[in-house]
């Protein structure tokens, strides 16, 4: 047999494929027993409907996470024009990522009901327009509440993580959400480097007052959020057959109750257990976005500019840390199913933990950037490796689910920021590495329907052939070769 080649599937109303509701000609192998779900990732493609989406989903969460951490390494000089203190700078903080926490748990069971497409548009675009207005601020209580409505875009991952786990097999569900959730979380290191040490110096240099340059040039990422939440809207799909309406109108896919999805999720104690440890990870990179700046400029009395692009390197990480976690996630699975994920999650955790203490206690500049490196990559592989456990955990609510556990992110800045805003840097992230530890142990208690947990239970038959391999492999849509073909 030659390399495998694409299903194809007719244009032509009347044929078979199209009455399944189907499209497109597939650019990758699908398996039809998960709803035409790619068991494949060919990052170099664009086709519709699964790469188009998995690209949509990752660069519309980079576009989210830059503009709401856009304001962040300008900080102390926004501090110093508004003439607010640290404990105000850090309120602004925990408004920031407290505004997102609501959106998360309504998203999650809307995204059943409706897709990730729509809801992504429309919150982009939402969330622009209070970015274009950040320079108008003129108080603490200003500054907190644009914050809070710019952090509504952070809600957007819960939208990232649905489109790519409606995409994509849960074979590779841990690979894809990683990539999509790790590029997208990098905008939290672009924005440091573009808005702290590019933009915001670039706009001094014309002339413009420190004062003058943090109100004027957060326009420009409003502008391009804007832009994004409308292109994406028109060139991508809600999932491998097309548009929920369409699909709805044409009777191939039942109404969701997006209620029902919810109490489905919630009701799950897995989805608990997994919220908490992904505030010990998300929550723990949006604390650091927020503070990695302003700590360099503080401990080791950086500038505005240096502190910005030493603390980028924490987001940069997200280019590779958070797929690797999903990539590995998925390859411990291959070996050992659900047990595997689970203890390659407690020890993602357990590094993150111990990185945290490290770096609290560093006084060398050097150092503390190495640590930084270790810590960051592993916070982000904790993320990867949880989001290659959501699709398992119950699947028709599996919007519902991810947009809680995602919420659990965001809880976990908020109790991680008010720790920082009490107490002093060393005693705040001591508190922090010991939580995230304490989260490491939580693994033992999940347990999901048919699957061996870390310590005891048994995998059913069908989920113990689908890790090993060894089903009838049917699921898997593979041409027959042209030159088979030619012979028939």
């Amino acid at each position: 047999m030659s390399e495998d080649k694409p299903l194809a599937v007719s244009k032509n109303p009347d044929d078979d494929a199209q009455k399944d509701g189907r499209i497109y000609e597939y650019a990758l192998r699908v398996d039809p027993n998960q709803d035409d779900r790619a068991c494949e990732i060919n990052l170099c493609s664009f086709a519709r409907p699964h790469m188009r989406a998995f690209h949509c989903s990752w660069w519309s969460f980079f576009i989210a996470f830059f503009i709401w951490f856009a304001i962040a390494p300008m900080l102390n000089d926004v501090g110093e024009s508004l003439q607010i203190d640290r404990t105000q700078i850090w309120t602004s903080n925990i408004c920031s990522v407290a505004g997102t926490i609501f959106m998360r748990f309504i998203n999650g069971p809307l995204c059943d009901k409706f897709g990730a497409r729509i809801l992504m548009g429309i919150i982009l675009m939402c969330a622009s327009i209070p970015t274009a207005l950040t320079g108008l601020v003129q108080s603490a209580t200003g500054l907190y509440i644009i914050r809070f409505f710019i952090g509504l875009g952070g809600s957007t991952f819960v939208m990232c993580q649905f489109w790519a786990t409606r995409m994509f097999t849960k074979e590779v569900a841990g690979t894809a959400n990683a990539l999509v959730g790790g590029w997208g979380n990098l905008g939290g290191g672009v924005t440091q480097i573009v808005m702290g040490s590019a933009l915001f110096p670039l706009f001094k240099a014309f002339g413009l007052t420190a004062d003058q340059a943090w109100r004027s040039v957060c326009v420009i990422p409003a502008v391009v959020a804007f832009v994004t939440g409308v292109t994406i809207m028109k060139i991508s799909d809600d999932c491998p057959k097309g548009n929920y309406s369409d699909l709805k109108k044409k009777g191939l896919m039942p109404e969701i109750s997006a209620g029902s999805s919810f109490r489905q999720g919630a009701c799950n104690l897995n989805t608990w257990l997994l919220f908490i440890q992904y505030g010990c990870c998300f929550g723990v990179e949006l604390t650091m976005n927020n503070a990695a700046s302003k700590y360099f400029q503080d401990v080791f009395l950086l500038e505005t500019e240096s502190a910005s692009a030493i603390a980028s390197i924490f987001g940069w990480m997200n280019l590779f840390a958070r797929g690797l976690g999903g990539f590995a996630s998925d390859k411990c699975n291959s070996k050992a199913g659900m047990r595997g994920r689970l203890w390659w999650q407690s020890i993602c955790l357990v590094i993150e933990g111990a990185c945290v203490l490290w770096f609290s206690v560093t006084t060398n500049l050097g150092l503390a950037i190495f640590i930084l490196v270790i810590f960051s990559s592993f916070v982000q592989a904790a993320e990867g490796s949880t989001y290659g456990i959501v699709p398992y955990v119950d699947p028709p609510s599996t919007g519902s689910i991810a947009g809680i556990i995602g919420a659990g992110g965001n809880t976990g800045a908020v109790v991680f920021g008010l720790f920082f805003r009490q107490l002093t840097d060393k005693v705040a992230f001591q508190i922090m590495g010991i939580s995230i530890l304490v989260s490491a142990t939580l693994s033992v208690f999940v347990c999901i329907r048919g699957h061996r947990s870390v310590f005891g239970g048994e995998d059913s038959p069908a989920i113990e052939a689908a890790w090993k391999g060894t089903g009838t492999g049917g699921g898997v849509i593979i041409p027959p070769d042209d030159k088979d073909e030619d012979e028939a």
